[in-house]
């Protein structure tokens, strides 16, 4: 008598997996056209301002808000030793400072100055690949592809509060 594993073994063959999905493998495909001609515009519109695309991005998180070069090697999945190298030639720029952190003197924050909180909106606004195809998409519609977003990366498909963010933009 064949055991529930050994039969799952013995159908696995013939069962496709979700990545054997024709599916699925369309689209793997079109996220990762998505992500390419995304990165594609991004170091595109980094060199017009004459920075690497790794620069642009660490400008673009410091944009957001200031932070120490630990937890921006953590957002972009790098070491920090790289994020400081890349935080110097900011800095050597006059486009981020380094500035103690409130909450502990121990830490140092990096932030944008304000011409490279200029040059972060500047690159913010030149990209269009992503802008424009959504733009297509309803309130409704780009509603769900944040949240199927979400879900796939592991965090909850529907977040009350952020439920109208862009309504109206």
């Amino acid at each position: 008598m064949a055991t529930r594993s050994s039969t799952r073994a013995a159908d696995s063959p013939r069962t496709p997996s979700p990545r054997a999905d024709p599916l699925t493998r369309e689209v793997v495909e079109l996220i990762g056209e998505v992500v390419g001609r995304y990165h594609e515009e991004y170091e595109e519109a980094a060199a017009g301002h004459a920075l690497t695309g790794a620069q642009a991005r660490v400008l673009g998180l410091l944009f957001l808000e200031p932070m120490p070069m630990r937890r921006i090697a953590q957002k972009l999945k790098c070491e920090p030793s790289n994020i400081t190298g890349i935080v110097d030639r900011l800095e050597a720029r006059g486009l981020v400072e380094r500035r103690p952190d409130p909450a502990d003197r121990r830490v140092k924050l990096a932030a944008p100055t304000a011409e490279g909180a200029e040059v972060a909106r500047g690159l913010r606004d030149s990209l269009n690949f992503a802008r424009e195809p959504l733009a297509e998409l309803t309130h409704e519609e780009r509603l769900a592809l944040r949240d199927l977003l979400r879900r796939m990366l592991g965090g909850s498909g529907s977040q009350g509060e952020s439920e109208g963010v862009g309504e109206g933009a």
